[in-house]
Formats: structure tokens, sequence, C-alpha cells
């Protein structure tokens, strides 16, 4: 998978990675409207692309012509790991009150090659963290390289997974599944989707999260 290989190469620059908030405005929202929250990392963030090029944006867009009342809210940093995000996440809820959380992190942690364990407690903290405001959760998986065997790269991907069934919430197994083996579909990094296969990814997360904003 030339994915997998790019993830390879990028192992070590992962590493000395600074955080880069996604530059997503989030006005106030009018009266009753409904918010969708995303909680993500440099895949989310539209990295090396203008904000508007994202697929959290292309997902703004279509949400403003096809569900009226409700709105998106990119709280996506770039480099962002679960603990991160866990962090931040109190704050997030505090100042947006969404009715929906997307949670799409975990890639970071994964290029660390951090604890399993670790990460599976910060995504249930945010999890939970959402749930006890009511509001509806996505999460959203990735998958990594197997740089650190099979059993990590398994335990990886089950931890989403797992936490979806725990908690009853929406799950999108992996984020990059419509372009994962298409290299051209990748910036020079060959990590970040480039701009014109953002709209595939909005089309991919759109299967899951449409049903919650019913």
């Amino acid at each position: 998978m030339q994915w997998v290989l790019g993830l390879s190469v990028l192992l070590l620059v992962a590493w000395s990675a600074r955080p880069v908030a996604a530059q997503t405005a989030s006005a106030a929202p009018a009266t009753g409207t409904r918010t969708v929250l995303v909680m993500g990392d440099s895949l989310s963030a539209a990295y090396g692309l203008a904000p508007a090029q994202g697929w959290v944006a292309l997902t703004g867009d279509r949400i403003g012509k096809t569900k009226p009342g409700w709105r998106i809210v990119n709280a996506s940093i770039s480099g962002e790991t679960t603990a991160g995000g866990a962090a931040r996440m109190a704050a997030e809820l505090q100042r947006h009150r969404p009715a929906v959380v997307v949670i799409a992190l975990g890639a970071n942690d994964g290029l660390r090659g951090l604890p399993l364990a670790q990460t599976r407690a910060n995504l249930e903290k945010m999890i939970k963290a959402a749930q006890a405001t009511r509001a509806k959760v996505l999460l959203v998986g990735m998958r990594m390289p197997p740089n650190y065997g099979p059993d990590y790269t398994r335990g990886f991907e089950q931890n989403y997974r797992a936490l979806a069934s725990q908690y009853k919430t929406a799950l999108l197994p992996f984020l990059l599944e419509p372009i994962a083996l298409d290299r051209s579909a990748y910036q020079a990094d060959n990590l970040h989707p480039v701009a014109g296969v953002q709209p595939k990814l909005r089309d991919h997360v759109w299967t899951s999260l449409e049903p919650l904003l019913r």
C-alpha cells in the first residue's frame, strides 16, 4: 500500500511536527443552530491546502445546503495526538456546545508508536466527555504501517472498533479508505491528500455523519 509506505518514510518526521490549528471560522451560531464539532489532526485540518479545500470545509458546505439549522466547526490541529485532543475536549465542548462530535485522532499516536492502551484511554476520555453533554459521537479510525509489528497494527485498528462497540458510537473504520491505494491522491510527502481528492473523503465521512444529523 503506497500510503503505508509513505507513513513509514515519515515516521521520524512526525516526531518533530509542530501543531498548527485549522483555520476554520467558528462564528457564533444563529439561535437554534446545531453544531458538528470536528476534533482531528492534519488530515482534517487541510494540511498543505487552503482551509476551504479540506474535507471538513467541504462537509460544511454540504451541510449548509442540505441540512438547514446545522453548521460545522473544525477544531482540528496538525500534529495533534489523542492526548492533546483529550486535553482540549472540555473547553471545545463548552465553547461550541455541539450536538455531534467527530473524533478523528490517533494517527500521530501510531506514527510515534505510543502505547495502544494510552491511545485508547485518551479516545475513551473524549467519547465519554462528549456523551456526557448528550452529543452524538462519530469515531473516525485510522490504520498504521507495520513498523511496530502485526500485533501493534491490529491492536491500533481494533481500538476504534472496540470503543465504538462499547460506547455505541457511530464508526468510520478508516478515513482514507477511498484513496489509500492511489499514490496520485497524496501531496509530495506521500501522506497528506491533495485538494482534488478531498471531495472523496467528504463523501466517505458523509455516509456515517449524515445519519447523525437527522
